[in-house]
């Protein structure tokens, strides 16, 4: 175990799971939270409070759709009030001039919207709500008449990625502050689909010349971040800076975890905002001291030279491909079970993608794909 580093520097609150979209590569859980159980908005401004206490700086609003939270403008005003930054993370679809405007007077610092494709069919079929894509150029345009900034988060995969062109040309034209090209990370409802959204290596080596391209084509007008995918890497990516070292997640009923996804590894208890402060959980609790730093770590990662850049990678994509939460993040050319990870992508993108499974609550889980095994 390690000793906590220093403070979080971002809180991620997520505050319902219910959504009108359904989008198939949803990082929520399979398991959605239900209306019922959700924090209400007087907990999570004492969250709030103990987090800018902890020396949280930002707060990203989510969920689900953060805009179905009842107590969405007195969470924002109590992030202003704090002096934290609030970061709104919508699909924008249930968004009118008038909430955005609420928000904005509640002081809310920044909107990030959600874009499934720059087709309408496509982006309507890709997130399972009809008008979805029209609707969502008209609230980015509202955000931007109410005066904030605008960051667009497209998330690419095999079905939209041959638009990205088309996708950094619409930044442009919403006046978007910030693009996120966010390749899709596989957990939740995205692993679910996997197939039908892994691209191939032509596709993702082709983005990344588009958006090297835009980026020195469009600098001083777009910021464009990109997020790589893990499965043709040579190289993992640390777990948001590190687990336990930068960020923390509470979950609708809340739950504290360092990554949303945390959830999927067995035998970790969360402690929940309901029974201890957040600075205890931070510090002390079993789940964020588990891989925090890099004691922890086997070989050949405990010997490599990285081992405290990308501490090991992600343990919930370790878990997923092999089992085993304490492995070798695949992603990493040293892991054994690397040349399966790159095999499989390659063969699902090689193979016709299968109809979505749309994020949706229902009665029996989603089948997750079995992990790999060792060539």
């Amino acid at each position: 175990m390690s000793e906590a580093p220093g403070p979080p520097i971002g809180l991620l609150a997520e505050l319902t799971h219910r959504c009108p979209l359904q989008c198939p590569y949803c990082s929520n859980p399979l398991e959605l939270v239900r209306a019922r159980d959700e924090l209400p908005a007087a907990t999570w401004c004492r969250v709030l409070d103990e987090a800018a206490e902890l020396g949280v700086l930002q707060v990203h609003l989510s969920g689900g759709e953060p805009t179905l939270h009842p107590g969405l403008e007195a969470i924002v005003a109590r992030c202003r009030a704090l002096d934290l930054y609030s970061n709104l993370i919508t699909a924008g679809v249930l968004l009118e001039a008038r909430r955005i405007e609420a928000l904005a007077a509640a002081g809310l610092d920044h909107v990030q919207l959600s874009v499934q494709d720059v087709d309408p069919a496509a982006a309507d079929r890709i997130g399972g709500h009809r008008g979805g894509h029209a609707r969502k150029l008209e609230v980015a345009r509202m955000v931007r008449e109410a005066g904030l900034p605008l960051t667009l988060n497209a998330v690419v995969h095999r079905q939209n990625l041959d638009r990205l062109e088309a996708m950094i040309d619409l930044a442009v034209e919403l006046g978007a502050h910030r693009l996120e090209v966010a390749h899709t990370q596989y957990y939740g409802w995205a692993l679910v689909n996997r197939a039908a959204l892994m691209p191939s290596r032509a596709q993702i080596e082709r983005a990344s010349a588009i958006v090297a391209d835009a980026a020195r084509r469009l600098k001083g007008r777009l910021v464009i971040d990109y997020v790589v995918p893990d499965y043709y890497a040579r190289r993992p990516k640390p777990c948001l800076g590190g687990w336990g070292r930068q960020m923390l997640a509470v979950t609708p009923s809340g739950a504290v975890m360092p990554c949303h996804a945390a959830a999927t590894i067995p035998g970790l208890a969360f402690a929940t905002v309901r029974e201890k402060p957040l600075a205890w959980i931070w510090a002390e609790s079993e789940a964020f001291r588990r891989f925090r730093g890099s004691d922890w770590l086997p070989e050949p990662c405990r010997s490599c030279e990285r081992r405290e850049v990308d501490f090991g990678g992600c343990r919930c994509q370790a878990l997923a491909l092999t089992g085993d939460p304490h492995a070798t993040d695949p992603a990493c050319e040293l892991s054994p079970f690397h040349g399966a990870m790159t095999g499989l992508a390659e063969r699902e993108a090689g193979a016709a993608p299968p109809p979505f499974v749309y994020r949706r609550p229902r009665k029996e889980t989603p089948t997750v794909p079995a992990g790999l095994e060792v060539v």
